[in-house]
């Protein structure tokens, strides 16, 4: 698994094909990044032509019929909505779902769910048999400006305990028109307030990865990895931070429960999600930290020394 920045579509990674796709078209991690990706080009202005090079119909990659049917089927219905979907195009997508991967795999799975998804595909088909009179307008998304956190911000809080804890807002997400403050917890828990140097000498949760790359292969695409094997010894795994995401619009009710006492930068490579949760509350953060070590063995989680992944220079 390569390293990666944040996106909002980097969640499902750690979960098997049959546990994210469903019976829909768009319902899964395949049809969503091919669907998702074909618009998010489109939205920002890309012509047509680069848009059939990057996301091909016909792709050759997949050599497994049931990934290759949830892409085209995907790619398909991106075309269609803007207007670029061809006569041959729809005869080959026709050819692919003919071939009934998905039907048979969610058969055996469930024979309702199998039948559902044989639904689905026929209304697909008569779906994109004739031309989209209306198509998708580009469009543009409105970042927000003015933020409650900003990256690298150290934020503390209290809870029921009068004990203060502690968080890095590791990365600010704006993607679609949607605000994710990514927040990492640390292990900081004491009745005084805490200071940088106190977050520093704290840790912060994380995960291991598991990677099929050798060490070459994980050193040149999660660069300074090399600092958390020096903690926990090599091996072949790259390194993902623990994420709590607060949508701007949730937090707006309790972000007075937040106070700044510093700024903290964690190295860009090592910002690669381990795990990711999204919290709307703060009753969610009273119970998590509440009882911390409980959430860190539910979830199989690390502690890391905050000093290993800080970016001091």
């Amino acid at each position: 698994m390569p390293a990666t920045t944040y996106t909002s579509t980097l969640w499902a990674t750690f979960f098997g094909q049959m546990a994210t796709d469903g019976i829909k078209i768009i319902d899964g991690d395949t049809a969503h990044d091919t669907y998702w990706g074909i618009m998010d080009l489109y939205d920002n202005d890309a012509d047509f032509e680069l848009i059939k090079k990057e996301f091909p119909l016909i792709q050759n990659d997949y050599a497994d019929n049931f990934d290759n049917e949830v892409y085209v089927t995907s790619c398909g219905l991106a075309y269609w909505e803007l207007g670029i979907l061809s006569t041959s195009d729809r005869q080959f997508i026709k050819e692919v779902v003919d071939k009934g991967a998905t039907i048979a795999e969610w058969t055996k799975e469930n024979e309702k769910e199998g039948k559902a998804r044989e639904k689905e595909l026929d209304k697909f088909l008569k779906k994109i048999s004739q031309p989209n009179k209306k198509v998708r307008a580009r469009k543009k998304y409105r970042k927000i400006a003015n933020l409650y956190f900003q990256q690298g911000d150290i934020l503390t809080f209290q809870l029921e305990d009068k004990k203060y804890r502690a968080v890095i807002c590791s990365a600010v997400d704006q993607y679609r028109g949607a605000c994710n403050y990514f927040l990492t917890p640390t292990t900081y828990n004491a009745i005084k307030k805490p200071d940088f140097k106190d977050i520093l000498n704290s840790e912060i949760l994380g995960r291991q990865i598991s990677a099929s790359s050798d060490e070459a292969g994980i050193r040149s695409e999660q660069p300074g990895i090399e600092k958390i094997w020096d903690y926990v010894g090599h091996g072949n795994f790259f390194f993902g931070l623990t994420i709590m995401a607060v949508p701007h619009k949730d937090v707006m009710t309790f972000k007075d429960n937040f106070e700044k006492i510093g700024t903290l930068e964690i190295i860009e490579s090592l910002k690669q999600v381990g795990t990711l949760s999204y919290e709307s509350s703060f009753d969610r953060f009273q119970n998590i930290f509440g009882d911390l070590d409980g959430h860190i063995e539910a979830f199989r989680l690390k502690r890391f020394p905050t000093k290993v992944i800080a970016d001091l220079e």
